[in-house]
């Protein structure tokens, strides 16, 4: 068999009703619209019109909203950084990033940065860069002999990045 003898089964795919080509047809004329009127013309519809009954969508309260400035952070606990270094995965020697958990499975897509949750124990000395942390993974840290470097905050009137 090759690509140019693969064909549809008979009868699987149905042509298209070419409409508007003559009474004979079938759909000719009105081309299957009826006649006269908003919707048998073409682009304007009143979509959600009830009959001039109040919408569903208008009857339905309104509720939250969307912040378009929103942050959205790839999120790593503590008790997880540290089976990472056991099994060997991170080395405790090197700063901890975004990247370095990246590439070693912890996390997945980086978005707009890593936050440090305080979950778990962890027991070896690391050196964490991320873009934000909990008070109790920071202590954590600290009190395991670590460190926790977070970025300046963002000047009056800059977007942060």
């Amino acid at each position: 068999m090759k690509l140019n003898q693969l064909s549809d089964n008979p009868g699987s795919r149905k042509a298209r009703m070419r409409v508007g080509r003559g009474i004979g047809s079938g759909k000719g004329k009105t081309a299957g619209r009826g006649v006269k009127g908003q919707t048998s013309r073409t682009g304007v519809r009143l979509k959600g019109f009830e009959g001039g009954q109040m919408p569903l969508h208008r009857r339905l309260p309104k509720r939250g909203f969307k912040n378009i400035f929103r942050r959205r952070f790839a999120v790593v606990n503590l008790g997880r950084l540290q089976t990472a270094v056991e099994a060997g995965k991170l080395d405790p020697a090197q700063t901890v990033t975004g990247a370095t958990l990246r590439a070693a499975g912890l996390i997945g897509p980086l978005h707009d940065g890593v936050r440090l949750l305080a979950k778990g124990e962890l027991k070896t000395k690391l050196n964490v860069e991320v873009f934000g942390a909990s008070k109790a993974a920071i202590a954590a840290v600290e009190r395991a002999g670590g460190k926790v470097v977070l970025p300046a905050p963002p000047a009056p009137g800059e977007t942060p990045s």
